[in-house]
């Protein structure tokens, strides 16, 4: 069988929470080369048979069974799905049995439940979260006495993906400082930094990746020379040497694995939205 496999991700809500299931999922199996496609907001038949004939397609296009890792309660939709041929994985399946044990309930299938807001103090959080994170992103704004956190890294080492990502998952105020040649041309913290030491996390990068991303987005510019990223990286780093900050490679690292190192570092606890 072709090691070229097409996955979907497919849900009845956004897709977000399967396909953050399916990823890691999708990780633990080398050697394969996985097409990766998300089909949100299946609710009805009409959907389903469409996303069905879209996913039978894909099998033939590549020669290989399709895989489809799905969170889809209404049984008559999943069936519709299973039509195409493929795997189906279902996230739920694994803990609905265990849960209804231990419970002494049966489980109460409806539509587009697991994505409804059922906490609205919860929900402001993350949207006021969220509002902080883009305030703060890139030095914007430098007041940083409601931040929860501060990371601190080179541009383009991945502050600001990591930054919504706590925002929207946790509900957590992340700022982020991007460190200037000015920064960097010393190993002691800014002074605007210093009074929030216990809120900062430094990331750090390989030079060549980082050489890498900065060539996408200004190509053939003296911030991508690989030169610049050594000298960058290298200054960067002995400055969270120096002033002892917690600090974590984000070259072969996940933003869902950055987050949580950093939350669990720095001591935050928050509920997962």
């Amino acid at each position: 069988m072709s090691s070229v496999r097409p996955v979907f991700y497919v849900s009845d809500g956004t897709g977000i929470t399967v396909e953050t299931i399916g990823h890691s999922l999708l990780t633990q199996f080398s050697g394969f080369s996985f097409i990766t496609d998300r089909i949100p907001f299946v609710d009805d038949v009409d959907k389903a048979q469409e996303a069905a004939e879209r996913i039978r397609e894909a099998g033939i296009r590549h020669d290989a069974r399709p895989i489809v890792i799905h969170s889809i309660v209404d049984p008559a939709i999943a069936h519709l799905l299973e039509s195409s041929g493929a795997l189906m994985l279902d996230v739920f399946a694994p803990f609905i049995n265990p849960m209804e044990l231990e419970l002494g309930a049966v489980r109460q299938s409806r539509v587009g439940q697991a994505h409804g807001i059922v906490n609205f103090e919860a929900y402001h959080r993350r949207i006021n979260a969220m509002n902080f994170a883009l305030t703060h992103d890139d030095g914007i704004a430098i007041n940083y006495d409601e931040a929860d956190l501060i990371l601190v890294a080179v541009s383009r080492a991945g502050k600001t993906p990591t930054c919504v990502y706590l925002a929207l998952h946790y509900g957590v105020k992340a700022a982020n400082y991007p460190l200037t040649d000015e920064d960097l041309d010393t190993d002691r913290l800014p002074p605007r930094l210093r009074p929030y030491r216990k809120k900062l996390f430094g990331l750090t990068i390989d030079p060549e990746r980082l050489c890498q991303i900065r060539q996408e987005r200004r190509p053939n510019s003296s911030y991508a020379k690989p030169e610049t990223c050594r000298r960058e990286v290298a200054a960067a780093e002995g400055m969270f040497t120096n002033e002892r900050l917690p600090t974590l490679s984000t070259t072969h690292t996940s933003i869902e694995e950055i987050a949580s190192k950093v939350m669990s570092t720095l001591g935050l606890q928050r509920e997962m939205f």
